[in-house]
């Protein structure tokens, strides 16, 4: 599929069939992450990936924007490992694991959706209570979650993902 279409089609999901995901699928989702582009190239990313019940219970007990996904993955970066700088004389100090951990989230969206799996950004959740769920290292930093999976039959998209401003109101010539 070309990628403008697939942006364009791509919606958040809110109507998950309890169907597994292939592995084979689930591995290129999560090798979209690995190979995302991160300052540096320290690789920060971290991947959680909750499929087993204990595991779905777990993400249930932190958010309640699951919508029945068979597999939620909550996206972390390491701080230990993350691209800072202390003085940059703008915003200082900067750590950009935020902006790479979103990168590797966005870039397992478009391969979920490239294989036919619909998926949600989820920020409803408390990142403390994440890590004491999960039992997370202490310098692993929750981001976001990505939940996973093939749409019911009735899914849709919203209307509002239709409501798009046009590309005058984002772009500014200098």
């Amino acid at each position: 599929m070309d990628f403008l279409e697939l942006v364009k089609n791509r919606y958040s999901e809110r109507y998950f069939d309890s169907r597994p995901i292939e592995k084979e699928k689930l591995d290129r989702i999560l090798e979209a992450g690995r190979l995302a582009p991160t300052a540096c190239n320290y690789q920060p990313q971290r991947f959680y990936v909750m499929k087993s019940e204990e595991g779905l219970k777990k993400a249930d007990s932190v958010t309640r924007y699951r919508f029945g996904a068979p597999v939620i993955i909550l996206v972390c970066y390491d701080a230990n490992v993350v691209w800072c700088r202390q003085d940059s004389g703008f915003d200082s100090p900067y750590n950009s694991g935020d902006q790479d951990a979103s990168i590797a989230a966005t870039s397992m969206m478009f391969e979920a959706e490239e294989q036919g799996i619909h998926s949600l950004w989820i920020r409803g959740f408390d990142s403390g209570d994440v890590s004491e769920v999960l039992e997370l290292p202490e310098t692993f930093i929750p981001v976001m979650m990505l939940a996973l999976g093939y749409p019911k039959d009735k899914s849709k998209p919203s209307d509002w993902h239709f409501k798009r401003m046009p590309l005058k109101d984002f772009v500014t010539e200098v």
